[in-house]
């Protein structure tokens, strides 16, 4: 999958810009920028480190020039809320196709699924990580409102952090209950083999039967055969 320009040089210009009044525009422009970069690359906790740390980095860069200094920290927080937002589309992009291939038999055991739900697991975390460095590498005036957003992550957790712990919860719901309905139907196959079992002794008992009424008219009859060979005998000797 080609990975298209991501314009950082364009991110950092409307850091460097941004009002005060402007933070729901930046929220939006951060979310669209880093969704757009992660839909030009595979899905993989790597890359969507790499985005995350490109956004993280010109957020940095450019505040460091924005006229507002230390009173940064309201645009810093929409613009990891702008993060946040593309992450959370993400874990639904990983839940549709999670789900679709469960519905087609997939089996979590497999190790690319298995790791599907580590990264999901691993998405709220990475974004703070991304968030920690920023702050790590913040100069004065910035360092503390960087610290002030990664307080409150780190307190409150993110959208994208919930959803895809719903998420895992979800999947693995869904495992536990087809797991359910396979062994349901392995029992209800034996409930069937038994039944068919116990119908199949009961016809053999009948046949068996049968079989025994038979013998027992044959014998009879044999047993009546010599008596009535004896009384012809005797009526042809009386002549």
């Amino acid at each position: 999958m080609s990975k298209p320009a991501f314009d950082a040089d364009a991110l950092i210009a409307m850091f460097e810009s941004a009002t005060a009044k402007q933070s729901d525009q930046l929220r939006q422009a951060v979310g669209q920028a880093t969704l757009a970069a992660l839909q030009g690359r595979e899905l993989t906790l790597k890359n969507i480190r790499q985005v995350l740390k490109t956004v993280t980095d010109a957020a940095g860069a450019g505040l460091a020039k924005n006229p507002l200094g230390a009173d940064v920290a309201p645009l810093l927080d929409q613009a990891v809320a702008g993060m946040d937002d593309a992450l959370l589309k993400a874990v639904d992009a990983n839940r549709v196709a999670l789900q679709q291939l469960l519905a087609q038999g997939a089996d979590l055991r497999d190790k690319h699924l298995k790791k599907a739900l580590d990264d999901l697991d691993k998405i709220e975390d990475t974004l703070i990580a991304a968030v920690k460095k920023g702050a790590e590498g913040a100069g004065a005036p910035l360092a503390g409102p960087w610290q002030q957003v990664l307080e409150k992550m780190q307190a409150g957790g993110t959208l994208a952090g919930g959803q895809a712990a719903k998420t895992v919860e979800a999947v693995e719901q869904m495992v536990a209950q087809m797991q359910g309905a396979a062994r349901e139907s392995r029992r209800a196959g034996l409930r069937a083999a038994q039944a068919l079992a116990e119908s199949y002794a009961a016809m053999v008992s009948g046949v068996l039967i049968g079989m025994s009424d038979s013998l027992r008219q044959g014998a009879a009859a044999s047993a009546a055969a010599p008596s009535a060979t004896t009384a012809k005998t005797g009526a042809a000797r009386r002549r």
